[in-house]
This record gives C-alpha cells, sequence and structure tokens, in this order.
C-alpha cells in the first residue's frame, strides 16, 4: 500500500528541487524519493549506546595480535596445505 507525504516548502526551495531534478532527468516526486531512500540508508542501524556496549564486551578480551604480513602469510600456507 503506497502512502502520501505532503511536504511544505518555500518557492526558492521547490525551484531548487526541480532543478536538481531536471538535471538527473528526474521528476521531483521520484527525485525526492530517491534522495530519502539515500539518506535513510546513511542511518545506523543501531543506537550509539548498542555500540558502545558491544564494544566494551568485545574489549575485555585478550587475543593474541601479530603482525598482519605474518598473519596473512601464516594464513595463506594454512590454504596451501
Amino acid at each position: 500500500m503506497s502512502k502520501r507525504l505532503q511536504v511544505v516548502m518555500d518557492d526558492a526551495e521547490y525551484a531548487d528541487l526541480e532543478s536538481a531534478a531536471r538535471r538527473d532527468g528526474e521528476t521531483v516526486s521520484h527525485w525526492v524519493r530517491r534522495a530519502l531512500r539515500e539518506a535513510r540508508r546513511q542511518q545506523p542501524k543501531a543506537s550509539s549506546a548498542r555500540k558502545l556496549a558491544v564494544l566494551r564486551s568485545v574489549l575485555v578480551h585478550d587475543f593474541p595480535t601479530g603482525d598482519i604480513d605474518q598473519l596473512l602469510a601464516e594464513t595463506e600456507r594454512g590454504y596451501q596445505a
């Protein structure tokens, strides 16, 4: 089911939208829908608090680390074995 969204803007803002849509070869409606989809994709999926909680839970562990070149070489040798 589709929903209609009404957005009120002044004439100058709407003229800018029309120009942008025309440059992209789109209708204003299509241009706005695409812009909203892109803006929605850029929004974080999880809250900052959730992300910090995950990082804090991982940072309590003491995993072995090493030189990246050495780790990659060892991985490659494992593939070849």
